[in-house]
């Protein structure tokens, strides 16, 4: 279950409201009884620095077949 804020059409009230992701509610505020739209908010996180990819760790010899294949390791992941 995800919490969302959730703000009154008419008096302005806002309210959470717990529902599955995948599901898309028709809201009415507990005050007045009116329809209530889904309040938008930014994300707290934030990413900073040169990214974060699994090729950051990774050593540039290193490959997934730990050297015991018989193929091209150039095409190894």
């Amino acid at each position: 279950m995800a919490r969302y804020d959730y703000r009154c059409t008419v008096c302005g009230n806002t309210f959470e409201v717990d529902h599955p992701m995948s599901e898309h509610p028709r809201v009415t505020c507990p005050s007045c009884g009116a329809s209530a739209e889904r309040v938008f908010a930014a994300s707290a996180i934030a990413f900073k620095g040169s990214g974060f990819y699994n090729t950051d760790q990774r050593d540039k010899g290193a490959h997934s077949c730990s050297g015991s294949c018989t193929h091209d390791c150039a095409s190894c992941s």
